[in-house]
């Protein structure tokens, strides 16, 4: 049941279209995913799930709920994410480049983050920060499952990054709000709703806007979203945002399927495209970039380089390109012109590649995730019953030259084995065992 302070307001807002927008609330929400362009011919691997092509996004389709994508052997291995279409908005005003410095600054759960990425294939940096360290957990594993190599996870509040300066070609801000875009789709949000909501966003967004204003490079493109319907908390946020950074202005973009901005801003409605609520607004910085900041330099590590040698000996033919550091947890691949992160609580620095001890070194998860069957050394592609089984952490009986697997399923990674004896030792992280892995869709 929709609460009746927003009922009437959105009656006031919409006017003629109050009863479109009714009608909508009441239908099923629209369920959409986003392939992800590194699996190898992953369009038609995921041909069984997908629908019509969301018209803004060229790699997001809808689906059937009944299909059930995200129960599928396919999710494990990073094929998609489970993404709403109107989320994928942002990202494609944003229009990130090859080779630039982006932050993603409220990025949990990493949808937006991998699709940063996937624009940026592998180019340039990413730092994708969730101030709740659980969240941003979260944001990394899923950031590793779609194999992304060049991102930067931290955990900070937005006001850390403004001591480091402008550094940054363009700032995602994906803004915490009152969420009425989601009503249809989460009963939650319905419950945690009132009326002085909004106001209350609006005070952390500006906080959020203001910090990401100090981080944007001259001549950067600032984008900001939220998931909900009202005044205050988009066009409202954003007159005020304006008026006190009057080196800020409005650029206009063009979504296919929704439209052109008007003021460089853009409303999503569930009564006019297939997708949830969402509002989108794209902000430039005046002037020309000058170079006030240094970028982290790497300084070479031998240690980190020999490391990195004994680990491609172990299982790759080739290990991305980069600068490799020793970290206290193994090493890592650190993004090339990764910015300064003073005072920044960083989750990972960069791809972890290895866990490294005393006694041995062993490839880390992420790395799998980030190769191709075409860059391991020896692959192990399994049957679907034999995926299901992996996933669930069981050893699998499968003859093969003696080492580190990289286990694929339909020529996608899902992890590490180590074969020997004719048995293919399980590797998969603890805590991404599935109980029940063979209900997992092959």
């Amino acid at each position: 049941m929709l609460p009746e302070a927003f009922l009437t307001r959105m009656q006031a807002q919409l006017g003629d279209e109050y009863a479109d927008f009714l009608r909508a609330m009441e239908r099923a929400p629209e369920r959409a995913l986003r392939l992800n362009p590194i699996r190898q011919n992953v369009l038609n691997a995921c041909r069984e799930y997908i629908e019509e092509q969301v018209p803004w996004e060229a790699l997001g389709y809808y689906y059937n709920e009944d299909s059930r994508p995200g129960a599928s052997l396919l999710h494990a291995a990073g094929a998609f994410y489970i993404q709403d279409a109107s989320a994928m908005a942002p990202v494609n005003a944003l229009d990130p480049k090859q080779g630039e410095t982006i932050l993603d600054l409220c990025a949990a759960p990493g949808g937006k983050s991998g699709q940063i990425a996937a624009r940026m294939m592998g180019g340039g940096v990413l730092v994708s920060n969730e101030f709740v360290k659980s969240r941003a957990a979260l944001l990394r594993s899923n950031l590793e499952r779609l194999g992304v190599t060049n991102a930067v996870v931290t955990s900070a509040a937005p006001e850390a990054f403004k001591a480091n300066g402008e550094q940054y070609d363009a700032v995602l801000v994906d803004a915490p709000c009152s969420g009425e875009g989601m009503f249809r789709k989460d009963e939650t949000a319905i419950n945690e709703w009132n009326a002085d909501a909004p106001l209350r966003c609006q005070t952390r967004q500006l906080e959020i806007l203001d910090a990401a204003a100090e981080t944007l490079k001259a001549g950067g493109r600032l984008v900001y979203s939220t998931c909900t319907f009202n005044d205050i908390e988009n066009e409202g946020t954003i007159a005020r945002f304006l008026t006190a950074h009057a080196d800020f202005e409005p650029s206009d973009f063009e979504l296919s399927g929704i439209g052109r901005s008007s003021g460089g801003m853009l409303r999503l409605w569930p009564h006019r495209i297939r997708g949830e609520g969402h509002f989108v607004c794209k902000l430039v910085k005046r002037g020309i970039e000058e170079s006030k900041t240094s970028p982290n330099s790497v300084k070479r590590d031998g240690q980190a380089a020999v490391a990195a040698g004994v680990l491609k000996d172990m299982c790759a033919k080739a290990l991305p390109k980069g600068e490799y550091a020793l970290q206290s947890d193994g090493l890592y691949l650190i993004p090339g012109n990764a910015p300064r992160l003073k005072g920044v609580y960083i989750i990972s620095p960069g791809l972890k590649l290895a866990e490294i001890s005393s006694k041995q070194i062993k490839p880390a998860h992420a790395l799998a995730m980030s190769l191709d069957a075409s860059k391991a050394l020896r692959t192990a592609e399994l049957t679907g019953e034999q995926a299901a089984s992996f996933m669930e952490g069981e050893e699998i009986a499968l003859n093969g030259e003696k080492g580190w697997m990289l286990v694929c399923y339909k020529g996608m990674p899902l992890g590490w084995g180590k074969q020997g004896g004719g048995v293919l030792k399980n590797h998969l992280p603890k805590g991404l065992r599935l109980r029940g892995g063979h209900a997992l869709k092959a």
